[in-house]
């Protein structure tokens, strides 16, 4: 997770700025999750990894370290639940601890 392995094609950048500035999205993001990524022409590494709340391969992927906290704060919710177990996740992912 360094600044220079950040893969800027990585689609998921696209994904999670979205997300960030589109409150509809946010909401179809949580209703329908597989939907919305489909929207995006994600690789087959970025989906699995989304999708199983992985950090740690995303950041191999290249995701911008910014990007990969707030991306956990959407997954986790933590405008409903605040922002300690988001973090709690995405530092649990990185460590790769179960």
């Amino acid at each position: 997770m360094f600044l220079d392995n950040i893969n800027r094609a990585l689609v998921t950048h696209d994904l999670i700025q979205d997300l960030k500035w589109s409150k509809d999205l946010r909401e179809q993001f949580v209703a329908n999750q597989s939907e919305v990524l489909d929207r995006y022409p994600l690789s087959e590494e970025e989906r699995s990894a989304i999708e199983a709340k992985d950090f740690h391969s995303l950041y191999q992927l290249g995701l911008h370290p910014y990007l990969g906290a707030q991306f956990a704060r959407i997954l986790f919710h933590s405008n409903e639940s605040g922002a300690i177990p988001a973090v709690q996740h995405l530092l649990a992912s990185i460590r790769q601890e179960k």
